[in-house]
């Protein structure tokens, strides 16, 4: 019987060479942007410098967040000099949270660096956070603006901010809402950032075990642009606080929360319904002279509804965010 072949594993044909996909990088230099045609050229090459003296592997990704004054063509043209530097490109102006996410999800460091695109962060400040996130025991180092170079109107809401912020949520830092941050990127991973929520990172990822510390930076003021922040931040960052603190510590026990609500309210309506009680029984007054009673009554009950409804609707948010729903892509130059 004629004896047949083996037939060899790898099919007939000529053999092509496999391309290896390049090492991804150490660090990833992660920056949102809107408006900064001015300052992205000088900023990325600032961050080459620094980052190519301490001998670290990198990529800088700008996300540009629908600007309208040229910023995406100033990147193309750093890219043109520095093939390190990468964009992407959302369809219009979807938030700072949603531009980190869409940055991040094209990112390949193992630390993430996070920076605004104005210049008031220092790129050579950035081997100083690296070292304390390296040498020290921690995982997400946030920078401290600790002699800001900002007007009194950004300084002082800012100021009350993060002391609330620092009391109520039991985090020991001075500055949530400087941009200037490293992380290790498991942090980025595991933490989810939708809405407004991405200044309260230290605080989400301190409550899921991450260690958290802080270094002071130096801060420059504005060289060109505008900020785009204003005094609604204020009040938009403390509705965020209490969106953090609930999913945080209530989203496994909610019962803790809103039984605590009822059981007061209940309490103050049991004690004001017994007290009309005994006037009416003892001392025969008319309850049907007191339409202030019911009016009081009804705003607590709609606050107490449409408080707890804003609550659970951030809960249910929490559980089912996706992070590709927070943001849409026109274009990646990678």
């Amino acid at each position: 019987m004629p004896q047949i072949e083996p037939r060899s594993a790898v099919a007939a044909g000529p053999r092509v060479a496999a391309v290896e996909a390049p090492p991804p990088p150490e660090i990833t230099v992660l920056i949102p942007v809107l408006d900064e045609a001015a300052t992205v050229g000088e900023l990325s090459a600032r961050i080459a410098a620094t980052l190519d003296g301490e001998r670290r592997t990198f990529e800088i990704i700008f996300v540009d967040d629908g600007s309208r004054d040229g910023t995406p063509a100033r990147i193309l043209e750093a890219r043109g000099r520095d093939p390190r530097v990468k964009l992407v490109r959302l369809r219009r102006n979807f938030g700072k949270a949603a531009a980190l996410t869409a940055g991040l999800d094209l990112s390949r460091g193992s630390l993430i660096v996070t920076m605004d695109g104005d210049l008031q962060d220092d790129p050579e400040e950035m081997p100083r956070l690296l070292q304390a996130l390296e040498e020290g025991p921690y995982d997400l180092v946030s920078g401290w603006k600790r002699d800001r170079k900002d007007p009194l109107g950004k300084t002082l809401p800012s100021r009350l901010f993060n002391g609330v912020t620092r009391r109520l949520a039991q985090v020991d830092l001075h500055d949530f809402n400087c941009g200037y941050k490293v992380y290790r990127r498991e942090v980025l991973e595991e933490v989810p950032v939708y809405g407004e929520l991405h200044r309260y990172i230290p605080v989400l990822a301190s409550r899921r075990g991450y260690r958290v510390g802080e270094v002071a930076v130096r801060h420059h003021p504005r060289r060109s642009g505008v900020s785009k922040y204003g005094w609604d931040r204020l009040y938009k960052g403390l509705l965020d606080l209490l969106t953090v603190l609930f999913i945080t510590k209530y989203t496994r026990r909610p019962l803790h929360l809103f039984g605590l609500i009822g059981l007061l309210s209940f309490s103050a309506g049991f004690v004001i319904d017994a007290w009309l009680a005994f006037l009416w029984a003892f001392r025969d007054e008319s309850l049907s002279q007191r339409p202030l009673l019911f009016l009081g009554v009804l705003l607590m009950l709609a606050g107490l509804q449409v408080l707890t409804t804003g609550l659970l609707a951030e809960m249910t948010t929490h559980k089912t965010f996706r992070r590709t729903d927070s943001y849409s892509v026109k274009e990646i130059v990678d």
